[in-house]
């Protein structure tokens, strides 16, 4: 049998064996399968855009001077629409970005301004951010990079405060909320969480 499937087959039964629910609920820190998927998903560039964010976008398969004037830097509006020559307001807030292209791609031959273009949008990472609160000692928005994490990203907010409650950090992410045991996480490195652009971190105060 190949490794892939032998591998798959022994994940299968483990989590059979504990137990393991594949709905997420607040005290359940999400597998790290599900992890990697979302950490390979921002890797991709392939994340859903929202208000406020900066995109790029390049425009081929036109004539040169026309590249010119539709590559370059967009803001998604506080409605969620970006504002593209020769097209108006596109919809973007809630779509990846190979969504977004698509729809600017369609959109350009279904009004007939282009006959085969090809759209590319990225966002730079530079524009994208990590919220932490709560109990540390420097709330802020922390710069997303692709290897952060949740012990990164609080120790970036320079580290739990005396009232803080190591063991009840929550991670929201998409209106979900998960609580993370940061003890276990500094026992065991290797548990903790990759982070994505857009994530808040609330650290909890101790009840004691």
């Amino acid at each position: 049998m190949p490794f892939r499937l032998v591998a798959l087959s022994l994940c299968a039964i483990a989590i059979l064996l504990t137990g393991c629910a594949s709905t997420k609920s607040d005290s359940t820190v999400p597998t790290l399968a599900e992890m990697a998927e979302d950490t390979d998903n921002v890797l991709n560039q392939n994340i859903r855009l929202r208000s406020g964010d900066t995109i790029e976008v390049r425009l081929g398969g036109v004539p040169r001077e026309e590249i010119e004037q539709v590559t370059g830097t967009y803001t998604v509006d506080t409605e969620g629409f970006v504002n593209i020559p020769q097209l108006g307001r596109i919809e973007a807030s809630g779509l990846t970005q190979e969504a977004l292209q698509s729809s600017i791609e369609s959109t350009y031959r279904a009004k007939g301004v282009y006959t085969n273009p090809t759209v590319t949008v990225s966002v730079p990472l530079s524009a994208r951010f990590v919220n932490v609160g709560g109990e540390v000692r420097l709330p802020q928005r922390v710069p997303y990079t692709p290897d952060l994490t949740v012990l990164a990203a609080v120790t970036a907010a320079g580290g739990f405060t005396e009232y803080a409650s190591q063991s009840r950090v929550k991670l929201y992410r998409n209106m979900e909320g998960i609580t993370v045991d940061m003890r276990k996480i500094r026992k065991d490195p290797g548990n903790d969480i990759p982070l994505q652009p857009g994530d808040t971190i609330e650290v909890m105060r101790s009840y004691f």
